[in-house]
């Protein structure tokens, strides 16, 4: 480990072992990288999102209630109407005359549970596709979820839920936009049948299935957008780091802090899940348009060759926006871009000048191009060194 290094890990370390974190300091050093060491990365996201305050004695009792709150969550949500059991406070409920597998009344908890099902089968569809070049969603967690695996209860796992669906995914698929794909040539497909995927053994869990669950009860406590293909992408690098703490009084609770960090990043990005606030100030249609505005201050000349080529933002940048440049890069350098995107003060300001820098980086190769070859570019964005594009953007921010 380089001195330099071992002075940054140090920095980071002052700044947290104050007993009231100065939150300027913070975002200030996370700006510029966070080292993985010690999970300094795994406590600066959760601080940075809001998750921890900033007074470091309201943790533990802050943790505790958040985790239980979770639990609780489980025991709700992931659960068959009709099916509960008595000492988890639920009593069990038989299939009534009142209500049944096949009453109309949409107040009815089995009329819910088949909508659930919907959104369920598209979280799964989604889900198992993440980061297909990397092995760590597949494998089994070192801590899965006692509560949902116990063959002394009779929870219903969302795998087995999955199993007994006969829904075709044609009449569940619910894409953000028709506008463009929200796939990158970056990821490769992956299988389509549940049959390809290694089932785990009874008492393990995949990490991928961790993370269905979180987008699920997301989704039960949000019905208001519920799950939009997509969020899928934001979850998994929150999930990951988290997942991967060196700390594993930390570890242990991945599932929860996930769920809890990324809806308060929701909170703050949902709006570009919502197709009717689109137009709106907060909407994406602004935020596309605000990084050509940016563009054309910064660089008139490819603001427009573009124009002229008639590549609207909406071909590349609603991707790269929506997902918070999560399918343009490799993972590592998705959780390097978010250090620097989390720390903004402005909250993804940033971003719009990292998307700026990102066509600024390879101005020649689009004002050479023709319309084809330049939206296969931004498509499949050239650049690996997020550092560069990182440089560039301060660059921007600076030169304001």
């Amino acid at each position: 480990m380089s001195s330099l290094h071992k002075s940054r890990i140090a920095e980071f370390q002052d700044v947290l072992g104050e007993p009231e974190i100065v939150l300027e300091k913070l975002r200030e050093l996370c700006f510029s990288g966070i080292p993985f060491d010690g999970g300094l990365r795994c406590l600066c996201w959760k601080i940075l999102l809001n998750y921890l305050p900033v007074e470091k004695v309201l943790w533990s009792t802050l943790l505790k209630k958040q985790r239980e709150l979770y639990s609780q969550f489980l025991k709700e949500m992931i659960i068959q109407p009709g099916i509960a059991k008595a000492n988890l406070g639920v009593s069990r409920e038989d299939v009534t005359l009142e209500d049944h597998p096949l009453n109309p009344n949409p107040d009815s908890r089995w009329n819910t549970y088949f909508k659930d099902n919907e959104v369920l089968l598209q979280i799964d569809k989604d889900v198992r596709r993440l980061y297909p070049d990397m092995a760590f969603f597949q494998r089994p967690t070192d801590y899965p979820c006692l509560l949902i695996l116990d063959p002394q209860n009779e929870f219903e796992t969302l795998r087995k839920r999955v199993e007994q669906t006969t829904l075709k995914s044609q009449t569940v698929a619910r894409n953000r936009s028709g506008v463009t794909n929200v796939s990158s040539p970056l990821k490769t497909s992956a299988p389509n049948s549940l049959s390809e995927y290694e089932v785990l053994p009874n008492g393990c869990e995949a990490h991928w299935e961790v993370v269905e669950r979180i987008l699920f009860i997301y989704a039960k406590l949000n019905p208001g957008i519920a799950y939009v293909q997509g969020m899928n992408e934001i979850v998994g690098p929150l999930y990951y780091t988290f997942a991967t703490d060196p700390n594993s009084d930390w570890k242990e609770h991945a599932e929860a802090d996930t769920f809890f960090c990324f809806t308060n990043l929701m909170a703050e990005i949902r709006d570009n899940f919502i197709k009717s606030l689109d137009d709106s100030q907060c909407g994406i249609t602004y935020k596309m348009e605000k990084v050509y505005s940016t563009l054309k201050e910064k660089d008139v000349e490819l603001y427009l060759k573009l124009q002229e080529q008639n590549i609207k933002p909406q071909f590349f940048a609603f991707r790269w926006l929506t997902l918070l440049l999560s399918q343009e890069f490799l993972l590592p350098d998705v959780i390097r871009i978010w250090d620097s995107l989390f720390a903004d003060d402005n909250r993804f300001e940033f971003l719009l000048l990292v998307c700026c820098a990102m066509l600024i980086l390879i101005r020649d190769q689009l004002l050479e191009g023709d319309f084809t070859l330049n939206m296969r570019m931004l498509q499949d964005y050239p650049i690996s060194d997020v550092l560069l594009i990182l440089k560039k953007a301060k660059e921007l921010q600076d030169s304001k």
